[in-house]
């Protein structure tokens, strides 16, 4: 690929080369790319840099383009992909990976500036008319997250299926490669099979061989696999056709292990050390491959005086002097670049702040905006924040949000170098979700000052046998649970509470994560399937509440008080992840008593827990009994979306809060709020063959949208048409599983037809709103093979709206005829809901007949 810039004058150059690991057949999206380009020849390089520029020139780009090839690696035969006359995903890469502002030379141009005139922002010396030169190496490495998805094929191809990606920066390729693989994958130590058990082992040579031939999202593991049980680079070439070069490379990373292996503690000598550190070894990896501890290596490492140098991506090289604050880590050069700081910075306490890394389900951009919002706090109130991420996504890894930026991995080893380079007065780990969140004990263990809440108390929210103590000495109620670690302990606790019961395994073997079981039978199947059961491995059992409302408050506390807080409501029933539901703020639907008692337990859980910053809450609500599910003490992902409905940046109050400045109490009235928020999710379930896109107690969703309207009707059809939702002009297919959702949908199937909608129902269905004098049609099941059939009118584009509820004691694992009807949906861009709540809501508002109002975001509550 080539990212190439032209301006109205017919200048143009192209601004950086990249060149993917994988063969042709990857989406680029999914495929490990490398910048600048490793395997191509002078002369293959600058016959596809000519090429690039005669082709943005016949276009007519002003601005920004990406070209994508395909070459012959045995000849200079090429074809052109296509072309991106816009800034593109790879334009996001390009742009970190060079320190070139891409989109903000592309809006210059567009504007009507020329290459020649518009300044460097990185030299501040040269223009932005010519070509980034690197002395370093990117690596950007997807992120996938398709072990929380049931029946999805974890094949790549053609279609882009990873949620994330990372991108690593080292003097070499297998320092890049190896930093890459652990910011992809936080507890993976890098390029080496995995251990037994985990979801990335292969439990024989067979099942490696076929990975190689048919790549998945482990096949880097499988790669490191056939190294170490002693393929040659030439075997492991004709199986997966990547170019010999990358291969020799990462064989080069497995010899280096073995010769580590071979030695321990007293007898690793210095210069094999060094060494193993220019091949992107971190500590902790040195640490199992010597059977020693992470702890003992860095003392020894330290011994040698071996450490990493700080250098900067300054786009030019070195050739120029320059100084910018973009910055990374490494062990291959012999001394750090120096980093003249502003006269405004120098003598102002440093603040490390540490970023989100890849996003993933459960952790994307809302975390991003807390860290953003976090370091710009820093700044105004005269900290220097240093932030540390490696996500190029990101605009916490924008140079200009912060005061330095480490493009660098969030682990024990690289926050306490760069701690110790910068002398920093402290870390905030808050803002960045749960990696960041969980070095908050290690960071402290070793010396460094963690802001806001104490890593101890942070612990015992973790913590769930800490966090249940605490709950019972301050009286505040929870769901039944207990941490089992036989099958018939299982069995007896299920039997004493009454199903249904969550489970939640500690070690997971197929990758499912939480279940929620309703009899013996379903108890020992998922026990035996999905998990492994033993004193080592205990699962945590609790009694799963239904028909209960899930509730949020999200909150600032300092010392234990309460400074600020709000409280949304889900709109589905508890058993739908909080990340997958959609979410009414203020709550328009709570008790006053539950409010109140909602509001009580969260000033216990701050005081008891003696928080000072940010924390989230999430609790059950039934007929006024309140239970607390979990406590986070750290940023949520709802901060944003709480933060923009109620215009405080509850972030700003968090920050200021955790550093000690002074900040002044402006609780919110949520009654006084005369608009409604709603934040709904976003899926990607047409990209993931396969997958039952049905809501549980696991999160799937990969985006969200935030609307705002009059009243919660007004903010529902907002979000729903933000995310894709089309209103239904024809006709409506309802498939009720449960007989509670026919009766509880009857009143809105009838608010349909009197709208002049058509109804098709499946067999059950039709039946009961027969029979209550409703006008339905019959539409047969796909096993049935009768006709009408509900396969043909979704196959035909026959049907503008599914509302298919899965009874929740079907069979997950069997190809039933709701999962076939839900998945024929999604192929067919037919929409789709799951939840009886959120679909009686939807058509409420449909059915008024009113179009949702439009305003500013800064109009509501003017």
């Amino acid at each position: 690929e080539y990212e190439v810039v032209r301006d109205a004058q017919d200048n143009c150059i192209t601004v950086c080369n990249m060149e993917n690991f994988d063969p042709l057949g990857i989406h680029t999206g999914d495929s490990i790319v490398v910048a600048p380009s490793q395997t191509l020849s002078n002369a293959e390089y600058m016959k596809l840099r000519s090429v690039a520029i005669k082709v943005a020139r016949h276009l007519g780009i002003v601005g920004e383009c990406n070209i994508q090839y395909a070459l012959n690696p045995d000849s200079e035969e090429y074809c052109i992909i296509e072309v991106n006359a816009r800034l593109s995903r790879s334009s996001a890469l390009a742009s970190k990976a060079t320190g070139y502002p891409l989109a903000y030379v592309a809006a210059k141009l567009a504007l009507g500036e020329t290459l020649p005139h518009i300044r460097n922002s990185v030299t501040k010396t040269t223009t932005a008319c010519f070509e980034p030169s690197l002395d370093y190496v990117v690596v950007k490495f997807p992120r996938w997250d398709l072990n929380k998805f049931r029946n999805v094929s974890a094949g790549l191809g053609s279609s882009m299926k990873s949620v994330g990606e990372v991108m690593s920066i080292g003097r070499n390729f297998q320092e890049a490669m190896q930093k890459a693989i652990r910011m992809a994958a936080p507890g993976v130590l890098g390029f080496q099979p995995q251990p037994e058990g985990s979801s990335s082992a292969f439990c024989s040579n067979e099942a490696i061989d076929a990975e190689l031939r048919e790549p998945s999202d482990r096949r880097i593991f499988a790669l490191a696999a056939a190294f170490a049980r002693g393929d040659s680079v030439e075997s492991v070439f004709e199986a997966t056709k990547i170019n010999p070069w990358f291969l020799s490379k990462l064989q080069l990373i497995q010899q280096v292990r073995v010769k580590l292996a071979n030695h321990n503690e007293a007898s690793l000598p210095s210069p094999l050390l060094l060494f193993a550190k220019q091949q992107g070894f971190s500590d902790l990896q040195i640490a199992k491959a010597i059977s020693s501890t992470e702890a003992s290596v860095r003392e020894l490492r330290l011994a040698s005086d071996i450490v990493p140098v700080v250098k900067q991506i300054d786009t030019l090289a070195a050739e120029f002097p320059a100084q910018t604050n973009y910055l990374y880590m490494t062990y291959n050069g012999t001394e750090s670049d120096g980093h003249a700081r502003p006269e405004d910075e120098v003598g102002l306490p440093a603040t490390v702040v540490l970023g989100c890394g890849a996003y993933r389900i459960g952790s994307s951009v809302e975390f991003d905006w807390c860290a953003v919002s976090c370091s710009r706090t820093l700044r105004a109130i005269g900290h220097r924040a240093i932030m540390i991420n490696y996500n190029p996504e990101t605009v916490s890894t924008d140079y200009d949000e912060c005061s330095t930026l480490y493009f660098e991995e969030i682990s024990l080893e690289r926050i306490l170098d760069i701690y110790a380079h910068e002398r920093a007065t402290g870390v905030i780990v808050s803002v960045g979700g749960q990696v960041p969140n969980n070095l908050a004990l290690p960071l402290e263990h070793n010396g460094v000052h963690v802001h806001g809440t104490s890593p101890s108390n942070l612990d015992k929210a973790e913590d769930r046998n800490k966090f249940s103590t605490i709950l019972d000495q301050i009286g505040v109620d929870q769901p039944e649970w207990a941490e089992l670690s036989t099958v018939a302990l299982a069995k007896a606790f299920c039997t004493r509470v009454g199903y249904p019961c969550l489970i939640r395994p500690s070690y997971v073997l197929s990758g499912a994560a939480m279940k929620v079981v309703f009899s013996d039978s379903d108890l020992e199947r998922f026990l035996a399937v999905a998990c492994e059961v033993s004193p080592d491995h205990p699962v945590v059992i609790s009694k799963f509440v239904e028909g209960a409302k899930e509730i949020e408050v999200d909150a600032v506390a300092r010392d234990g008080i309460i400074l600020n807080y709000a409280i949304a409501e889900h709109v589905e029933n508890a058993g739908v992840h909080s990340g997958d539901a959609t979410l009414v703020l203020p709550a328009q639907k709570l008790f006053v008593e539950t409010a109140r008692r909602v509001k009580r337990i969260s000033r216990q859980i701050a005081k008891a827990l003696s928080i000072t910053g940010p924390f989230n809450i999430q609790l059950l609500a039934k007929d006024n009994d309140v239970k607390v599910i979990e406590a986070n003490v750290r940023a949520s992902r709802t901060f944003p979306f709480v933060s923009k409905t109620l215009k405080v940046d509850f972030i700003e109050l968090a920050t200021k809060v955790m550093v000690g400045a002074h900040v002044q109490p402006a609780p919110i009235s949520l009654l006084d709020i005369d608009y409604v928020g709603i934040k709904a999710p976003m899926f990607s379930f047409t990209r993931l063959v396969g997958a039952d896109p049905v809501l549980g107690v696991e999160m799937a969703s990969t985006g969200e949208v935030a609307s705002f309207g009059e009243d919660k009707y007004d903010a529902i059809l907002t979000s729903m048409l933000s995310s894709g939702f089309k209103i239904p002009k024809r006709n409506v297919f309802l498939c009720l599983g449960p007989h509670s959702a026919k009766i509880e949908f009857m009143e809105s199937a009838a608010a349909l037809s009197a709208f002049g909608l058509e109804l098709f129902c499946t067999e059950g269905t039709y039946k009961f709103y027969l029979d209550h004098g409703l006008p339905v049609k019959l539409l047969h099941k796909p096993s049935d093979r009768k006709q009408p059939n509900v396969d043909d009118y979704l196959a035909e584009g026959k049907i503008d709206l599914v509302v298919n509820v899965r009874d929740s004691q079907a069979s997950e694992h069997s190809m039933t005829d709701g999962y076939l009807i839900r998945r024929k949906a999604v192929d067919y861009s037919v929409c789709l809901l799951t939840d009886i709540k959120l679909a009686t809501m939807l058509v409420t508002s449909v059915v008024r007949g009113r179009p949702p109002s439009i305003k500013a975001w800064d109009q509501y509550g003017a």
